[in-house]
């Protein structure tokens, strides 16, 4: 145990401490800016980049590390490329460690629900602004204890810098032992420092996951009652007057020949479709039938083959003489216009509380300052009574709060135009009414609104129009009450009365 104990604090033995951490330090320093190139190059679209960045990784993970050191040791300088041996072993484990860090940092990006990156879009958020205030968070959260494993791993590792004859912790035990053939408590001591080294490593990650940890940065406060006064929902009052002040008005939203196809088979097809200022439309259709492609089509989340969509009198996603803009304009250009959407999925931004959701997009997308961004969240939260629930995070909330969130994040900028994409598919029955009630009262302040849903009576009591899609064609289209209380074309009465008989036998004991 003495000699354990004198080999632990000897000062030889102690140095090599300093030039394996140096080597750890520029392995993992450049292996992370390199494999976030690599990482970048492989999410790319452009194939070229991909492919040399699988190569890379093939060939960097496939070779023996000690290969590599002795590569960048003594085969760099024959090609007029002298390095000191410490700076060698840091370049050779930086780029062993690039592709596994490049697998990680993809893996964590991927992991990001594409849902919220599509909200993100709708939002008007450029691509930029998208990785630094969405994916990146995200991201990096997942990536922190995978990258504390390879911390650990580069540690370890860098002992192979011995084979250049860099004085490291491994070399000099090697050396140590040799000397004094006290093998056992040599290396016992080397193992003990080492098992240090990577104890703080592993403090060190378990600190950065505390302090990345919304759970515990953000404690939430009990889920105090629901607001017990509902409005009542009340039927348009005087259709006739209603529908000749909307004749007047101008055209919110206008499709021409509109045609949109997937692998060859046809999702919209040659459909025209003019909606008025303050119109409250109501898409019904089978699933399948286009309704949702039609609704991002609107917001230039999908492109089209065929026809032309304008909102407001604009081309969303082309310029004045055709050209087709790149992410960064159509996100602008959603901004300027103002088309709001809801998602089924409610895509509600994961790592920010209810009220961050409201007031980020405020701040990055329209420049409001803080004050005034958060000022208009907990307006806006007010209105869909969810006051109480501002500092919640999305997986706190159920998921008729988290709906309501969504829409209050779409009328933050307010929007000339908002889309609902069947707002209550995802919900459980008890939690359909509220989200119902909230459209409800948006349907009465004359804002522009396209509904996909499979709500008639909801369609009945709020919407101004019905619009049936099958097929991607649209079979009927008229006064919400005349048609669905009349409908024309057989299809959508076999439609009603699909929908009929499923409501009969969701009520019947």
């Amino acid at each position: 145990m003495s000699l354990f104990l004198h080999y632990l604090t000897m000062p030889y033995l102690l140095r090599g401490i300093g030039l394996t951490i140096q080597v750890t330090a520029l392995g993992l320093v450049g292996g992370v800016l390199l494999g976030a190139v690599l990482a970048a190059m492989q999410l790319s679209r452009f194939a070229p980049l991909a492919a040399f960045a699988r190569g890379y990784a093939i060939i960097f993970r496939g070779t023996p590390l000690i290969l590599q050191m002795v590569f960048a040791y003594d085969a760099l300088p024959r090609l007029g490329l002298t390095l000191p041996a410490v700076a060698a072993g840091g370049l050779a484990l930086s780029c062993n460690e690039a592709p596994f860090i490049a697998e990680l940092i993809r893996a964590s990006v991927l992991g990001v629900d594409k849902g919220q990156v599509l909200a993100g879009q709708a939002l008007g958020m450029t691509p930029l602004v998208l990785l630094r205030r969405i994916v990146a968070p995200q991201a990096i959260r997942m990536a922190v204890p995978g990258f504390g494993n390879q911390a650990v791993g580069a540690l370890k590792n860098s002992s192979l810098a011995s084979t250049i004859a860099v004085p490291e912790l491994t070399l000099r035990s090697t050396q140590l032992a040799s000397s004094t053939f006290d093998f056992f408590a040599v290396f016992f001591a080397a193992g003990v420092i080492y098992l240090g080294l990577t104890g703080a490593v592993a403090v060190i990650q378990l600190l950065i996951e505390r302090a990345l940890d919304l759970d515990r940065t953000r404690r939430q406060a009990a889920v105090a009652a629901e607001p017990a006064e509902r409005a009542e929902a009340t039927r348009r009052a005087d259709p006739a007057a209603r529908a000749a002040a909307l004749a007047d008005a101008r055209i919110a939203v206008e499709a021409k020949g509109l045609s949109k196809h997937y692998d060859g088979r046809a999702v919209l097809q040659n459909l025209d479709l003019a909606i008025r200022q303050g119109e409250v439309v109501a898409l019904l259709g089978p699933s399948g039938s286009g309704k949702s492609t039609l609704l991002r089509c609107i917001n230039h989340l999908e492109s089209w083959n065929e026809g032309e969509i304008r909102v407001a009198g604009r081309s969303l996603g082309f310029a004045e003489n055709g050209r087709r803009l790149s992410p960064r304009e159509v996100a602008m250009e959603r901004a300027r216009v103002g088309v709001g959407m809801v998602f089924q999925q409610f895509n509600l931004f994961a790592h920010l509380t209810a009220k961050e959701n409201i007031a980020g997009p405020l701040r990055w997308v329209h420049g409001l300052d803080r004050k005034a961004a958060d000022a208009r969240a907990d307006e806006l939260l007010e209105r869909v009574g969810l006051a109480h629930r501002a500092d919640a995070l999305p997986r706190h909330l159920s998921g008729g709060q988290q709906q309501r969130v969504a829409i209050a994040r779409a009328l933050a900028a307010n929007p000339s135009v908002l889309l609902l994409d069947e707002p209550t598919s995802a919900l459980d029955p008890e939690l359909v009414g509220e989200v119902l009630e909230t459209i409800r009262r948006l349907a009465a302040t004359g804002l522009t609104m396209i509904i996909s849903t499979h709500q008639i009576r909801f369609a009945d009591e709020v919407a101004d129009r019905v619009v049936f899609l099958s097929g991607g064609a649209i079979l009927e289209d008229g006064p919400a009450h005349e048609a669905l209380t009349r409908p024309r074309h057989p299809t959508f009465q076999r439609f009603l009365s699909v929908l009929e008989a499923d409501r009969v036998s969701e009520i019947a004991p």
